[in-house]
């Protein structure tokens, strides 16, 4: 793989490589390790990378690297079940504010402007402190606060889309609007929009560190990125991998993602 990564003539093309291969180590993650993330060993706290454990381990003996596995696990399906819930919801409001009556694109403004004004780790606190700290929980409030930016965008790009010629002609032809939404709007929408997941995605896995950091995030025994950091804190008078691992993996995932679907969405 770094031989490959090396020959990729693009920062785009190795961007869209650096992904592939985040998805895939969330995908196997628990094969990679031979230690389970919670498993306590015999080593010494914030011990340094050895043959046993390549990079040494947490704040309770146990093995950073299993441990950092399955908080990239955690992280990535979270964001990314988040992330599809705020664009699939925000899409559709933005095309159905655009092909419905005046009264419903206002109502479903006032919606997002109402969203909107409030801050979106406050607005999550209020969420988890009604429904808990669940992961269902977690999906639901970054999926519903970052809706109303995914719809702005929608919107905006369903408001020149249906003014297009080719729009036009098939409203001329009598096709339905359920024909035009999905054969006409949404193919011409699909780069932006890709575009935007990204960013949707990167706040989310910012977000999720903030809430995990705080301690209302993915709960023990499972981890994910913010977490970690949390918990090995105390590591950085050692120089841990178990504390500096984590800030690096989450710069790395959210710079990478970020790059190669803004490139997708440029292309597109």
């Amino acid at each position: 793989m770094i031989v490959m990564f090396g020959k990729l003539r693009s920062k785009h093309d190795r961007a869209v490589l650096l992904i592939v291969f985040w998805l895939l180590l969330a995908l196997i993650a628990p094969l990679c390790s031979s230690y389970a993330p919670g498993g306590i060993g015999s080593q010494p706290v914030f011990s340094a990378p050895s043959a046993e454990h390549i990079l040494g381990t947490d704040y309770l003996g146990r093995d950073t690297f299993a441990r950092l596995l399955d908080g990239i696990r955690h992280t990535v399906f979270l964001c990314f079940a988040s992330t599809l819930l705020s664009c699939s919801l925000g899409t559709f409001m933005g095309i159905a504010a655009v092909t419905s009556k005046p009264w419903v694109e206002a109502l479903m403004g006032r919606i997002a402007d109402g969203f909107l004004s409030i801050p979106s780790l406050l607005f999550a606190l209020l969420i988890i402190a009604v429904f808990g700290t669940s992961t269902a929980a977690l999906i639901i409030a970054m999926g519903v606060i970052y809706m109303s930016g995914a719809y702005r965008t929608s919107r905006a790009l369903a408001q020149r889309i249906v003014l297009l010629d080719f729009v036009t002609v098939a409203r001329a032809r009598g096709e339905s609007m359920t024909y035009i939404i999905i054969q006409e709007i949404l193919p011409n929408m699909a780069g932006p929009m890709i575009a935007d997941v990204g960013l949707r995605f990167i706040y989310s896995v910012l977000l999720l560190s903030n809430l995990s950091f705080l301690g209302i995030g993915v709960q023990p025994p499972g981890v994910d990125l913010g977490s970690m950091v949390r918990e090995n804190m105390l590591g950085v008078a050692y120089a841990s991998p178990a504390m500096i691992g984590p800030v690096l993996i989450i710069g790395v995932l959210t710079v990478g993602i970020n790059m190669a679907l803004d490139s997708d969405g440029r292309k597109g």
